[in-house]
Formats: structure tokens, sequence, C-alpha cells
């Protein structure tokens, strides 16, 4: 069974870049037909092109490619002929044509703190984005069977210790069925300097106590500032998890537009 699509998923979900190689032209005899594809990462190779030494020799190119992916920024495709005769040590005689696009993770980062009926409406809509997510719960039970292949549950007896491993740039939502681990969540995230978007689930009333009980913990009025609450872009209205979710999604989008605007 030809499981390339789920190999990508798998590779680029857990944040390593990989090559899909193709056979693009198969004529004569040759060890697979045109359409055969083999997934190859760093240390891993998964699905075949045929074997033999064409196939070593196409690991090796994809390999060379991958170490010039830089800075997020992939090398356009590239085809390469093999004839596959004596200098490849193989003897079929054909002559194939070998596709090589190489495929990155996402770079946007996002860690959801809560696994709730707004954190699992939530990480639906994300699934059909060019993101990586960390779902954080205390609750191990309270996460589905079943997750997108861009996310990956991680079910902590202490979520707000996840925070330091967070990477820098990753965007966090926090919400979760504790208001008291919301706030442990919610300072120490504003602890990193390197987090672009922290929201918060609640209402006015809610911001208002956690901004009083940061303010009493040393936190100026300026880094109170970078918390988001209510959540969710203004006006969208709702209160069905669905509605929340896509208020919020559409916030992050929003803002990570105006990043991009403002960095150009």
């Amino acid at each position: 069974m030809i499981d390339w699509v789920e190999a990508l998923s798998e590779l680029t979900a857990s944040g390593r870049p990989a090559v899909l190689v193709t056979v693009l032209r198969a004529e004569g005899s040759t060890p697979r037909e045109a359409g055969a594809k083999m997934v190859v990462a760093g240390q891993a190779q998964r699905g075949t092109i045929g074997g033999g030494n064409l196939e070593l020799q196409a690991i090796a190119a994809a390999r060379e490619v991958l170490s010039k992916a830089e800075d997020g920024k992939a090398p356009p495709p590239f085809s390469r002929d093999f004839a596959l005769g004596p200098s490849l040590g193989q003897c079929c005689g054909g002559a194939v044509t070998l596709l090589f696009e190489v495929v990155l993770p996402a770079r946007w980062r996002l860690a959801i703190f809560g696994a709730g009926h707004v954190g699992r409406a939530l990480v639906k809509l994300l699934a059909e984005l060019p993101c990586l997510v960390d779902w954080i719960d205390s609750r191990e039970a309270e996460f589905p069977g079943s997750v997108p292949a861009n996310v990956r549950p991680v079910a902590s007896e202490a979520p707000e210790a996840e925070v330091a491993d967070l990477p820098p740039g990753c965007d966090v939502l926090v919400m979760t069925h504790s208001h008291a681990l919301d706030l442990q969540i919610v300072e120490a995230v504003l602890r990193r300097k390197d987090i672009p978007y922290l929201g918060l689930i609640g209402s006015r009333t809610k911001r208002a106590r956690f901004e009083a009980r940061l303010a009493e913990r040393g936190f100026p009025a300026a880094e109170l500032a970078r918390l988001i609450c209510p959540i969710g872009i203004p006006g969208a209205g709702g209160k069905l998890p669905a509605e929340i979710a896509i208020a919020v999604a559409a916030q992050i989008l929003q803002r990570r537009s105006g990043r991009r605007t403002s960095s150009q």
C-alpha cells in the first residue's frame, strides 16, 4: 500500500523536512512504473522506487538537496534522468526520470492549553492550516482518539511547565478547565519575551482579575497589555464552541498577517 501521504504528514507534523521522490517517466524495463513514490528524510525513508543502486542514488540526491534547504525556503523541484545499465549496476536496460520535491514543515507554531469544547473545535479548524500545534492538557482522557496530523497532544501533569519548551515565535492560547491554572500559564508566558500572541479565553471581568493579580506579582502595565482577553475578532458574536473557534482562528490569522506585513 502506498503510504507516502501518511509519511509526509508524519514527518512534517514532527517538524522534519522531507523529499518526495516520484518516478516521472519509465521507459523499457524498469523496477517500478511511472507514478511510484518514495519519501526521504534525513534519517528515514518510506516507500520504494524499486530498490537497488537507483534507489540508493535517489536517496543520496534527496538528502543532498535537504542539506541545502535553509531558512524555511525549499529549493525548487528538479528532475534527473537515470539509465538502468552498467553505470548503475542494474541490468534492467530501461530508463527513468525521477522528480525531487522538497516538503518543509510549517513554520507557524501554536500551543493550545486546554482540551475542552473550544479547544477541540479550534483543533479541527487548524487541521486545514499550515501550522504545527502542541495541544496541552493535564487530563489525558480529554484528548479524542484521533487528532489531525499537524497536532501533537501533550498530556502533562504540570501544563504551566510546558511553556518553557515552546519554540520562539509560538502563538499561545490558554483555555483550560481551571482559572488558577490559566493564571499560572499566562504568568509563565508573560515572563517570555518571544511569544507574539497570548490569548486567554474569558470575559473582561476575568481579564481585570488576572491583571490585578499579575500586577501584584510585579508585571508592569506594558507587559499586561500583551494579554488578549476576551479572545476572538470583536463583534463576531456567538457562544457555541465552533463560533468561538472561528473568531479566534480569524484573529490569530489577522495578527500573523500584520506581523508579516510589518517585517517586510
